[in-house]
């Protein structure tokens, strides 16, 4: 906690100290002491966001272990907006084991999970410190024990993202960005691919669980647009996380969705970026982590020629669906 502390100064021709020398000097002394003690409170602000980080990466952990051991077991599997947008009691019990540890810890932060707001609590990211969490990206994979689940959990203060976890659950890949000071995968630095032309260039998408024929065309328009360029190849991993993962660690250089959420992104936007990474709207704009949309680059020129060639599929984003505060 910071401590403000209240200086009296006696100044003038026949003050305290006498002089206008030892006004300087004291004048000079207090600015010191203020910007010392607005050091120490920045230093003490940090260090508390990384003891939440801190806390983040051992959830996280817990979490994949839970993973883990029910994809030993039988999955019950349910459905949510339709049929193919699945949800499982393992997806509940990862968001839960989360929330309730984080409200032990950190009783005041707030809260956006992708199960709680499926549940009907509302999606609401303001200034607020606020864990933004997908307790399993890549549910259908995990249905299918196809190898790419991940633990997602952002965090976000004065609706900027702080700190980013990603966890590769089956891959024992643990994912960490922390604003202005890098990100990693296993303690190891990452840096985005230097790859400038997207002729040469592998690309990442998702099909979304939506299957109204009108958006499928354009989903489809749009990867046609992109394979003709023609680029290497397209790809996705599954899971939104670990595909902004794979732009942060070079193997791919960008990854682009409409129909994406919030708790799918917000930890590897923090991720990329950190790794030298570019983030911009479909339209071309600055990202906007609620509009549902994301196009996540190495390079800002890479970025642009994805903008240029997608086709917009128009979508309710996350604050008019869910009344958010901006």
């Amino acid at each position: 906690m910071c401590v403000c502390v209240c200086v009296c100064v006696c100044v003038g021709g026949g003050g305290c100290l006498g002089g206008r020398t030892s006004n300087r000097f004291l004048l000079s002394s207090i600015d010191g002491v203020i910007s010392l003690l607005i050091r120490s409170c920045s230093s003490k602000m940090a260090d508390l966001w990384q003891n939440a980080m801190d806390h983040a990466v051992a959830l996280a952990r817990r979490a994949g272990e839970v993973v883990r051991e029910a994809l030993q077991d039988d999955r019950k599997v349910m459905t949510k907006s339709s049929s193919v947008d699945l949800v499982t009691q393992t997806d509940q019990k990862v968001e839960q084991l989360i929330i309730q540890s984080v409200k032990e810890k950190f009783p005041t932060h707030s809260f956006i999970g992708e199960e709680s707001v499926a549940a009907g609590e509302p999606c609401d990211l303001t200034n607020a410190p606020t864990w933004i969490i997908d307790p399993i990206d890549g549910t259908t994979n995990f249905v299918h024990a196809f190898p790419f689940v991940a633990v997602s959990i952002g965090f976000s203060v004065n609706k900027q993202m702080e700190f980013g976890v990603v966890y590769s659950c089956l891959e024992d890949k643990m994912y960490t960005a922390r604003r202005g000071n890098g990100a990693f995968c296993n303690g190891v630095p990452l840096q985005v691919s230097d790859q400038e032309d997207i002729k040469q260039s592998i690309i990442t998408t998702e099909f979304g669980s939506s299957r109204d024929p009108e958006a499928v065309e354009k989903i489809f328009s749009s990867l046609r647009s992109i394979l003709c360029i023609p680029v290497h190849g397209v790809r996705g991993a599954g899971t939104a996380a670990i595909n902004m993962c794979h732009v942060a660690s070079g193997c791919v250089e960008a990854y682009y969705e409409i129909g994406i959420h919030v708790w799918d992104i917000a930890a590897g936007s923090l991720v990329v970026s950190e790794a030298g990474g570019v983030l911009m709207d479909v339209e071309g704009g600055a990202v906007d982590l609620m509009s549902r949309r994301v196009v996540a680059a190495n390079s800002k020129t890479i970025a642009e020629r994805i903008v240029k060639e997608i086709d917009n599929l128009s979508l309710w984003d996350d604050k008019k669906t869910f009344s958010v505060t901006m």
